[in-house]
């Protein structure tokens, strides 16, 4: 869940719509995490996961102190690339508010690209397979 602050909104009241981002992004961290996957520790390791691709679509605005869950799923793996697909829906509610895709490379210290860890490949692969 994320709370929607004023700080958020534009001068409209609504999400400004570039903090959706910082939405899927914390959706992304948190998944992997509730995996057992620490960035932190890849960082640490000269690995680091760098945003290549971001499409997002906005169906239903969101407002200050609105209570949102953000719901993140890997969608697809290739040699060095991570996808998730991110939904974001008014907390008690169905209806989708944003709905995103990002891609994420693995890429070393000197920027160049790296095949996606071993461990997170394995994870992302199995629930994949058991969410279709």
């Amino acid at each position: 869940p994320v709370r929607i602050y004023y700080e958020d909104t534009d001068c409209g009241g609504a999400v400004y719509y570039a903090n959706y981002l910082k939405y899927f992004e914390r959706g992304r961290t948190e998944l992997l995490r509730e995996l057992g996957i620490s960035l932190a520790g890849y960082h640490a390791n000269g690995t680091v996961f760098v945003v290549t691709s971001v499409e997002a679509r906005y169906i239903a605005p969101l407002k200050y102190d609105d209570l949102v869950i953000v719901e993140t799923k890997p969608s697809g793996l290739s040699g060095a690339t991570m996808t998730f697909v991110h939904t974001i829906k008014k907390d008690g509610s169905d209806e989708i508010c944003v709905r995103g895709t990002v891609t994420v490379a693995s890429v070393g210290a000197q920027g160049r690209p790296l095949r996606v860890p071993a461990e997170i490949k394995r994870v992302l692969q199995m629930v994949l397979q058991t969410t279709g």
